[in-house]
């Protein structure tokens, strides 16, 4: 049998266990904060208050932080673009003669949890007053157009080493954002991070749990797939991000430069990452491995020192770089 189709095959058998997944990892609708929990109340007499002192509030946040924050929000909204990758994933049927596939079910839902963040965020970049909204939009549009490869094809192998890693760099992302926010007293703004970044880790622990019980069933094509993925990098979201006029992916580099100044995602958060995963899928204890795949193991093992070596000698410049998304401090 290819291992195409043994990839099916496992995806079949956990599709059993989809509902059960759903029920663990994702929270009914009725149920989960939406975005109108954190804003200002547009049908409150209020409204106005709120909003000037959101405002107020703005002015004192650091032009990186804003950087930041856009390209996090950026990234979140170019959510048409992740969901239409994994509804591709082999095993994954968007609609079957009995109905829905289960792994469609799940993608679906998740998809309606990541919906809401950049819901939350795109309304607080708009009312604060501090980003050139218009500018915001082309970007985010930009980025849907442009598409997005993770160099996962259609292996659902890859593309849940791929979501695991991620779900976790999100939700680092958020969390460092929230802590930020909350120094610069901005309480609303850290507990808006802290709810996405929440969210965030709650779909990691989903992502690698699917991992895990790959490792169960298939360990050696699933290290391999685990290796594969790490040589590779994991490709980051907004790689291909751009302002207005610009080639693709050309405004990525300035965006990461300000996101390691401030330290809300750094290259040493990576080789974190990546250990983690290595702790958490205990990648060191799994048996019955082919030769190829112990080689893997090893690889994988040894990577996160190496890659520590690598990041302690990068350098960040220390001067801010002007973005279109942002409003220079001398206009505000």
């Amino acid at each position: 049998m290819s291992q195409k189709n043994i990839r099916l095959e496992v995806m079949q058998f956990l599709e059993k266990n989809v509902d059960s997944f759903v029920e663990q990892y994702l929270i009914p609708v009725e149920k989960i904060w939406q975005p109108s929990d954190f804003l200002p109340n547009s049908e409150s007499e209020n409204f106005y208050e709120e909003v000037k002192e959101l405002r107020e509030i703005a002015k004192d946040l650091p032009y990186d932080f804003w950087v930041v924050l856009v390209g996090d929000t950026i990234t979140e909204e170019a959510l048409p673009t992740y969901e239409s990758w994994l509804m591709d994933v082999e095993g994954v049927d968007q609609k079957t003669e009995n109905g829905d596939n289960g792994w469609a079910k799940w993608l679906r839902q998740w998809t309606g949890e990541e919906n809401r963040h950049g819901d939350l965020l795109n309304k607080y970049l708009y009312l604060s007053g501090r980003v050139n909204m218009r500018e915001v939009e082309m970007t985010t549009q930009h980025l849907i157009n442009d598409g997005f490869d993770p160099g996962t094809d259609r292996d659902p192998y890859k593309n849940f080493v791929f979501t695991s890693f991620q779900e976790l760099a999100t939700y680092v992302s958020h969390n460092r954002v929230a802590q930020l926010a909350k120094k610069y007293g901005d309480n609303k703004l850290s507990k808006i991070c802290k709810m996405i970044a929440g969210d965030e880790m709650r779909h990691h622990h989903a992502y690698s749990e699917f991992v895990t019980r790959i490792f169960n069933i298939d360990p050696s094509e699933m290290m391999l797939a685990f290796q594969y993925m790490m040589k590779k990098k994991i490709t980051m979201p907004a790689n291909l991000i751009r302002e207005s006029g610009e080639s693709i992916g050309a405004a990525f580099e300035k965006f990461s430069d300000s996101a390691q100044r401030i330290g809300v995602y750094t290259a040493l958060d990576y080789v974190d990452i990546l250990q983690k995963l290595n702790v958490k899928w205990e990648i060191d204890k799994i048996g019955n491995l082919t030769d190829e795949a112990e080689k893997a193991r090893d690889y994988l093992m040894k990577l996160p020192a190496r890659m520590t070596k690598v990041a302690e000698r990068m350098s960040i410049p220390n001067e801010e770089q002007l973005f279109k998304w942002v409003n220079k401090p001398s206009l505000v």
